[in-house]
């Protein structure tokens, strides 16, 4: 396992760092000059292997989990992340989503982790999916337990059922992966999971429809110009499942997440973190790893991860 929560969680922070620099810039200009290593400044004006918000809320429900599962240690832990800059790559935020900034200023008044997230149709972004990875390595196969518990964390900043569902997707997928199964077997899997539990629970049948390309179709046949890559999060997960399903290698996957455009930091991290439990720690490149900010904190915490997992 300890391999798998490092890939993992490394996966998300390169996929990320890769990201930051050209994030908001459009497709057809990262086309005419396309990612394919670690650059600097550009769009956030930050240093080479910065990672943002997507790495930073990732690590913080990591290094809560090491301690057990507590939701209002979460909560003020992204409180800790907003006020202090906790776990940010040098100390100070730079970037955080409309959706998210709201839930924690009420989590700062006092409110309740449980009753924090926004849940108006509008408030489906994707930052709950871009840092849900470290459920799955927590969760076991209760669904039962597996919905309500990805339920409740996404609910912290995003409590809509589309946001709750997208994440809900995102960890039977990760599952899977972790259990060594093949692309194609996990997918297959996560749609029929999703859907049997979607019906036993009747679950809205507009809102299951919304994920009819992922999880009736699939969604890796689809042209690249159909697959979007804002920061809406149903987009997000058709994104990361396309990249990943259509690539072979680690690199790969995060490159065409990355050079896909717009909020290319989120798009990176949610496909960095599948590809990484994937194609294994050893399938991220190096150079990569070296030049990622606070390298060597990230280890600690997923090596900390690890030995709480293993006990």
């Amino acid at each position: 396992m300890e391999n798998k929560v490092k890939a993992g969680i490394m996966g998300v922070c390169i996929g990320d760092a890769l990201g930051v620099p050209v994030e908001f810039k459009k497709r057809e200009d990262l086309k005419r000059s396309p990612v394919t290593k670690m650059l600097e400044y550009m769009s956030w004006n930050q240093p080479k292997g910065t990672w943002s918000d997507d790495s930073s809320l990732t690590l913080c429900l990591a290094e809560e989990l090491t301690k057990g599962y507590d939701l209002e240690s979460i909560g003020q832990s992204f409180v800790k992340w907003n006020k202090y800059g906790h776990w940010t790559a040098h100390g100070r935020l730079f970037d955080i989503g409309g959706t998210t900034r709201h839930a924690l200023a009420r989590l700062i008044k006092g409110e309740s982790a449980k009753f924090s997230g926004n849940i108006f149709e509008e408030d489906n972004g994707n930052g709950s999916l871009m840092r849900i990875l470290p459920l799955a390595f927590y969760l076991e196969n209760d669904i039962q337990k597996l919905y309500l518990t990805v339920k409740e964390v996404s609910a912290i900043t995003h409590g809509h059922f589309r946001s709750v569902f997208a994440c809900f997707i995102y960890v039977i997928f990760t599952i899977q992966l972790l259990k060594g199964k093949s692309k194609r077997e996990a997918y297959a899997y996560t749609q029929k999971i999703a859907l049997d539990y979607s019906e036993e629970q009747g679950f809205n049948p507009n809102e299951i429809e919304l994920f009819r390309r992922i999880l009736k179709n699939d969604v890796s046949q689809y042209p690249e110009d159909e697959i979007k890559s804002g920061g809406y999060v149903l987009h997000s997960l058709e994104a990361s499942l396309w990249c990943f399903l259509n690539s072979e290698s680690y690199s790969e996957a995060v490159l065409k997440a990355v050079n896909l455009g717009e909020d290319t930091d989120t798009t990176g991290a949610i496909t960095g973190g599948i590809a990484g439990i994937y194609y294994g720690y050893e399938g991220i490149p190096q150079e990569w790893i070296a030049e990622l900010a606070r390298k060597d904190d990230i280890e600690e915490l997923c090596e900390k991860l690890h030995q709480k997992l293993m006990n």
